[in-house]
């Protein structure tokens, strides 16, 4: 690691430097060696690393779900914090969390906590995951609760990339289907329509209508490019803030079948978040705050950050949830009651994430059921009535000609 530090020699003269050291208390020692007083010292090492690498390099959730694992077995094992953070940057494939497991270690030997050295590192580390180590290092059960974090992590990671990759497919064949009908009115019709207009034949109407269509996207086609872009623009500007950003999670909720699943994978990580931290020590007012930091909705968190102001002021869990009926559906308010009156509200919350997880698989299979027969039919019957419209003249054409 590079050093570059500020000092005073023996004779009281500034000096300032480079030094090459495994860490920071190596390399102040090097320097008090050598006669010098330090006065500062930045990591020149760390900082352009992380600068080189943010763009190229990013950690993902199942880093994350990894590293849990490899730090709750280094931890069974009887492996000291420092020497787990140590070798885990040494040996793990993704640079930037290596980097950031490096500054952790640094922070451990220089005897900042575990949950405080990560809590340096937010881009990384959510509020839930410090809280979460937070709570092992009290109870002085880390290995239980990173092996936790694992499987909380895992289980969240399964059901986004699901989730995800059922939308993948529809919006590849969107693009398909655009791509084209772009082709088509661009290169395609100009010709087949110039044979058709050239032979003087009575040209059907719905063939004037594709013909105007390619006309259209010939001569300003570029204009409507500069449209969507500039739509893309603002959509992206309105999505940086926070009431765009609500108002794209609200129109979300609010899309057919789409809304539905999304709502549901809403409620599984608001009942696994809530299980997982309850079970773990965490208090349900500081549970029900973290988990409307990481439930990745405007919508649900201003709910939430509500649900927690009024269990604040003396009111039930399930009370609170009442208040917001139409976005919390009644069976997890009445399951939540049922938890509270027999002091079981983990062991209900367990029983409704899983119960919300089968419903976002079931939501996802129907949603693909939906989506591929639809698009197959509409891309067939788009590209089906587009060439009927422009071959049908031409034949007719030929056996006129014959």
């Amino acid at each position: 690691m590079l050093f570059k530090y500020k000092a005073i020699d023996d004779e009281g003269a500034n000096k300032e430097g480079e030094i090459d050291a495994p860490n920071r208390d190596m390399a102040i020692s090097g320097l008090q060696r050598r006669g010098l007083v330090v006065i500062s010292m930045k990591d020149e090492t760390q900082k352009t690393s992380l600068l080189s690498m943010s763009f190229f390099e990013r950690v993902s959730m199942k880093d994350i779900v990894i590293l849990s694992r490899q730090i709750a077995t280094l931890f069974e094992a009887q492996v000291s914090a420092l020497k787990a953070f140590t070798m885990l940057a040494a040996n793990t494939e993704n640079k930037l969390l290596g980097q950031k497991l490096t500054i952790v270690g640094d922070d451990l030997q220089a005897g900042v906590s575990i949950s405080g050295a990560l809590a340096r590192h937010p881009d990384v580390f959510s509020d839930f995951y410090i809280n979460m180590v937070k709570v092992g290092e009290e109870t002085g059960k880390l290995n239980q609760t990173f092996l936790n974090l694992a499987e909380y992590l895992d289980r969240q990671y399964s059901l986004t990339s699901k989730a995800r990759n059922a939308l993948i497919y529809p919006a590849f064949v969107i693009f398909t289907f655009f791509i084209v009908m772009g082709l088509m009115f661009g290169l395609v019709i100009p010709k087949l329509s110039a044979i058709i207009l050239d032979s003087g034949q009575e040209v059907p109407f719905y063939t004037k209508v594709v013909i105007g269509f390619s006309n259209f996207f010939v001569d300003y086609g570029f204009i409507v490019a500069i449209l969507l872009v500039l739509l893309g623009i603002w959509l992206w500007r309105l999505s940086s803030t926070e009431k765009g950003k609500a108002y794209l999670d609200e129109t979300r909720l609010n899309m057919p079948i789409i809304g539905n699943l999304y709502k549901k994978l809403y409620l599984s990580r608001i009942t696994d978040n809530m299980d997982t931290m309850l079970s773990s020590g965490v208090p349900i007012v500081r549970a029900i705050d973290i988990t409307a930091n990481v439930v990745d909705s405007r919508i649900y968190r201003a709910i939430l950050l509500e649900v927690a102001d009024g269990v604040k002021s003396g009111l039930a869990f399930s009370a609170a949830l009442q208040k917001h009926g139409e976005k919390i559906p009644g069976i997890l308010i009445q399951m939540v009651l049922v938890g509270e009156e027999a002091g079981s509200l983990g062991a209900v919350l367990r029983t409704l994430t899983t119960f919300y997880r089968r419903e976002v698989d079931g939501a996802i299979d129907t949603l693909i059921g939906l989506i591929e027969p639809i698009m197959i039919v509409v891309l067939g019957l788009g590209v089906g009535l587009l060439l009927v419209s422009v071959l049908i003249p031409i034949y007719n054409l030929a056996g006129g000609i014959s």
